[in-house]
């Protein structure tokens, strides 16, 4: 129990760190995308939701298909989590080298990292959730990680609201149906565009899709992790 207790502490000061205030840059960043998010046309932000929807859902189904369901039965809760921690590390290198290559592209190559890092994402978290016992054949376990990403790339407006659904899984769970797609993709753009922007530039695009692509995933594993010691360990 003592490993139990030392990272439901984790997870609640993790919790705290998560709902401070944003810092002046992060909120000067938000008004910005805010503003320009506003001067884009309704049609396009529909069209942008549906593409992205659809690569969501295309993603997930590939996901459960090649994710095996792991034997973690027999395991404590410390050692499935050592081997979620090992699942970060080996899902982070992947990352890297897939951002890497595409930074060094150029624009073209840039573009199609978009759709490559979505699926690393997402085939992650299938399976930190598989290590942690939970059957991604369900539906409501397949929503359930959907919120874990909307949770871990969105701003503070999301944050807050996102994290009470995740907290409260067993209670809420029966009553949603689906994520708001248009907050989810425009909150995951407006998290990495900067990001991708300076992926794109010759010269430092390999470094710099690497780099990120490596810390993205580093931080999706941190906000999964403690997702499941606040739903696991209450």
């Amino acid at each position: 129990m003592g490993y139990e207790l030392e990272k439901a502490e984790e997870a609640r000061i993790w919790k705290q760190k998560l709902l401070k205030k944003p810092s002046m840059f992060e909120r000067s960043s938000k008004k910005v995308q805010g503003k320009i998010n506003q001067l884009i046309p309704e049609k396009i932000h529909y069209a942008i939701t549906e593409a992205i929807k659809k690569m969501v859902q295309a993603t997930i189904i590939g996901s459960n298909i090649t994710t095996t369901a792991k034997n973690v039965n027999a395991l404590t809760f410390e050692e499935r989590e050592k081997l979620v921690l090992n699942t970060i590390e080996t899902y982070k290198k992947t990352a890297a080298i897939e951002g890497a290559s595409t930074g060094a592209g150029g624009i073209l190559l840039g573009m199609a990292d978009f759709p490559l890092f979505l699926s690393i994402k997402m085939k992650f978290l299938y399976e930190v959730a598989s290590i942690y016992g939970y059957n991604t054949k369900e539906e409501k376990e397949r929503l359930f990680l959907l919120y874990i990403f909307q949770l871990a790339f969105s701003s503070e407006t999301y944050k807050a609201q996102t994290l009470n659904l995740i907290e409260n899984w067993e209670e809420n769970n029966q009553s949603i149906e689906d994520v708001d797609w248009r907050i989810f993709q425009q909150e995951y753009r407006d998290y990495i565009d900067l990001v991708k922007l300076l992926q794109v530039l010759p010269g430092i695009g390999a470094v710099v899709g690497g780099v990120a692509n490596y810390n993205l995933v580093q931080h999706l594993g941190e906000c999964a992790m403690n997702c499941y010691r606040l739903r696991m360990l209450k």
